[in-house]
């Protein structure tokens, strides 16, 4: 049965810290047996808190150059400073239409490669080529103007 959680922030300041605490979590974690990346599917509308999400959550694993959307180059690649991590992946699939334009990109040997971990934004565009061991991370916007509703599914 899945699982949710559901976490309220109030700035982009909030989310990005929320995020780095994750990462940090998920870092120190042993992952033992596991034959695939850390995918964190995360989906919402614009402006939802998506991209500000991956920056915390990138500071966290000890990126410390400038973090930004890739949403012309498609994706990015970050040495992360982890113990079971070496490289981040920031997908955004805004622009893609249908999965297999990414096959440039080496997504198969990316998603294999237990050592990495993936944020990908608008993962529905290609979710019948993710993994089903993955965390969907739904952003929605809350009450107040800079209020967000983040809801995890595993």
């Amino acid at each position: 049965m899945p699982q949710h959680i559901f976490l309220e922030t109030n700035s982009s300041g909030q989310t990005k810290k929320f995020a780095g605490l994750l990462a940090s979590v998920i870092a120190s974690r042993k992952r033992s047996n596991l034959k695939n990346a850390l995918v964190l599917a995360l989906a919402g509308d614009l402006g939802s808190g998506k991209t500000t999400f991956v920056q915390g959550f990138l500071r966290g694993l000890g990126v410390r150059r400038k973090i930004t959307s890739p949403t012309f180059v498609i994706a990015k690649s970050y040495k992360l400073k982890a113990k079971s991590y070496k490289l981040g992946y920031h997908i955004d699939c805004y622009r893609i239409e249908e999965p297999k334009e990414l096959s440039g990109l080496g997504l198969k040997e990316i998603l294999n490669n237990p050592e990495n971990i993936l944020l990908i934004e608008w993962p529905e565009r290609i979710k019948k080529i993710l993994p089903k061991d993955l965390v969907w991370i739904k952003f929605e916007y809350g009450e107040k103007e800079n209020e967000r509703v983040l809801k995890f599914k595993q």
